[in-house]
C-alpha cells in the first residue's frame, strides 16, 4: 500500500482526501480532509530515512555519519533541511554553533577512547573546531 501524498506530483500545492475507509468494518466518510495528519506525514523518503537513523543513533553526529555513509558537513546540512521541513524554529545560532561544537568534540574524544584516532588526530581535530 502506497503513504497518502502530502503535495501535489504536479505543482507541488496541497492535497485534499474527499473520501477514507475503514478496513475492518468498510464504514466510508466523504467530506473534506487534511493530506498531511501530522508535520512528519510530509516528508520525502530521504528524510524519513535521516530522521529514523538520527533518532536510532540519538543525536550523535558520527554515529549518523557511519550509518549513512555521509560527511559531518552533510548530516549537519540534513538535518537544518529537514528541521526546516518539519517548520521547526532552531535554536538561536549561537547557540546551535556551540552545541555542534560540543557534540563534535565529544565524538572526537569518544573516537579518541575507542582507539579509532590517534592522540595527535585527535589533537587536531580539536583544534581545527574553533
Amino acid at each position: 500500500m502506497y503513504s497518502v501524498p502530502a503535495r501535489c506530483p504536479v505543482c507541488g500545492g496541497s492535497l485534499r482526501i474527499r473520501e477514507v475507509v475503514c478496513e475492518s468494518c468498510h464504514t466510508q466518510m466523504r467530506g473534506e480532509f487534511s493530506a498531511s495528519t501530522c508535520r512528519y506525514c510530509g516528508l520525502d523518503a530521504e528524510q524519513r530515512q535521516f530522521l529514523e537513523v538520527f533518532l536510532r543513533c540519538r543525536g550523535v553526529y558520527n554515529c549518523v555519519e557511519r550509518e549513512l555513509n555521509i560527511s559531518y558537513p552533510t548530516v549537519k546540512a540534513r538535518l537544518e533541511a529537514l528541521l526546516q521541513a518539519l517548520g521547526l524554529a532552531t535554536v538561536g545560532e549561537e547557540k546551535a554553533e556551540e552545541m555542534d561544537v560540543l557534540n563534535r568534540r565529544q565524538e572526537i574524544l569518544d573516537a579518541l577512547e575507542r582507539g579509532e584516532i590517534t592522540a595527535e588526530e585527535a589533537a587536531d581535530e580539536l583544534r581545527r573546531l574553533r
